[in-house]
């Protein structure tokens, strides 16, 4: 397969997941879950996230070296997004009270979707040259904005008036899109994309090796020595990456809590948002060839500190729009050029492993910190006090970011 289709195949995986993310994580399940099945409980619905974070943090690592030895990236990445779809399927026989099968789907839902993760993005370094690694990670995300946009849409058509007497089953009905969405438009990198050309391991004790690799990377990186730049990335990533994951999570409870949007508008807001995230990862994928990821990254948290400063002070819907249209550039950018840097100093071969570490140490146990943190900021002041004091976060991550040293690289086309 050429090398474009290999890359947009790669990129469709990212289309196809937003359906989840969107859907389940962020706009639908959440509220349906919170408010609905539980009764208001909105604590279990933390849990259940919390809980899915933690088991998908703790296995990421050891999967990843496990994808690394056996070189069976594609086949891990089918199981998980398996299960992430299946689960995400049965969420529609979720009724009211049915708090453990809801919370038991989503954990597994949740640990399938994310923990596939890490070998999707451990791909990348296979499809295209470290010049072209910006980009074609900005191309990914670019493409799960799209699929979030083209979701939301067809599940807004889906819904009927909320006074309807069957609001709550087309609601169930969005979560079987949403799995359908995942199924279809992730089958590509399955069809199309190859597995590197490397010699097979023995599968003699596979697991047991795995886990004794992630515990020897981890020694490396964090006690040896032997990869400060990643060290000091992985740290910075966790920070920022904290900010970015709780400012997600919590966007429509301010909407809510201090601009009193609607549901309707919140829709409209996470569309909107979407739309100018496509464009930042488009648009900071091509800079960051140009002047680097770590430069770019930089820009992108600089961009962050002003948008909690403007939610801060923001008093208007409209004023509010403003800011999640400024939020959309940075989230996109942020986390695809993460992904490109994360790439270029990893080393060649243990490319899933140390994905494994960054999407997975890092990148889940970073969602269990801000949360909690924006939580009781809020329960002492408020959410506007919440969002500036998240700044922090940004403020350290970027801090400690300029200390990572990253290799040179020439900047040509794809």
């Amino acid at each position: 397969m050429k090398k474009k289709g290999k890359i947009f195949a790669w990129t469709l995986f990212d289309f196809a997941d937003r359906a989840f993310s969107v859907i389940i994580v962020t706009v639908v399940f959440s509220k349906y879950f919170s408010t609905y099945v539980t009764g208001g409980r909105s604590w279990l619905w933390g849990l259940a996230v919390s809980i899915s974070m933690i088991f998908a943090a703790i296995l990421s690592p050891t999967m990843g070296a496990i994808a690394d030895a056996s070189r069976n990236r594609k086949r891990f990445l089918l199981f998980l997004t398996l299960i992430s779809i299946v689960c995400t399927a049965l969420m529609f026989f979720v009724y009211k009270g049915d708090v453990l099968l809801g919370i038991f789907l989503f954990v597994l839902a949740n640990i399938g979707f994310e923990a596939g993760l890490v070998f999707y993005d451990a791909f990348l370094p296979d499809i295209t040259e470290k010049k072209n690694f910006g980009r074609v990670s900005g191309y990914g995300y670019a493409m799960g904005y799209v699929g979030a946009c083209t979701v939301l849409v067809i599940v807004m058509f889906l819904l009927p008036a909320s006074s309807s007497p069957e609001y709550y089953y087309y609601i169930r009905l969005s979560f079987v899109v949403a799995a359908l969405f995942f199924l279809i438009f992730s089958l590509p990198i399955f069809l199309f994309l190859e597995e590197p050309n490397k010699e097979m391991v023995n599968k003699t004790d596979l697991i047991k090796n795995g886990i004794r690799e992630s515990f020897q990377t981890f020694k490396a990186i964090f006690f040896q020595h032997k990869y400060p730049s990643m060290a000091r990335f992985l740290f910075a990533f966790f920070l920022y990456n904290d900010a970015i994951i709780t400012i997600i999570a919590f966007a429509s409870i301010f909407a809510s809590n201090i601009l009193k949007m609607t549901d309707a508008q919140v829709i409209y807001f996470f569309v909107i948002v979407q739309s100018t995230a496509f464009a930042g990862s488009v648009i900071f994928g091509i800079i960051s060839d140009h002047i680097g990821p770590k430069k770019t990254i930089t820009i992108t948290l600089f961009i962050w500190v002003v948008v909690v400063i403007g939610a801060f002070f923001v008093r208007t819907v409209f004023g509010f729009y403003i800011v999640g249209l400024l939020a959309g550039i940075s989230i996109g950018s942020s986390q695809s050029c993460s992904r490109s840097l994360m790439a270029l100093i990893t080393p060649k071969e243990r490319e899933a492993e140390f994905f494994g570490f960054f999407d997975g140490l890092f990148g889940k146990s970073s969602a269990v910190v801000g949360p909690l943190f924006y939580g009781i900021i809020a329960d002492i002041f408020n959410d506007r006090f919440a969002a500036l004091a998240i700044g922090l976060f940004f403020i350290a991550g970027l801090f400690i970011l300029q200390k990572v040293k990253v290799p040179q690289f020439k900047v040509e086309k794809i």
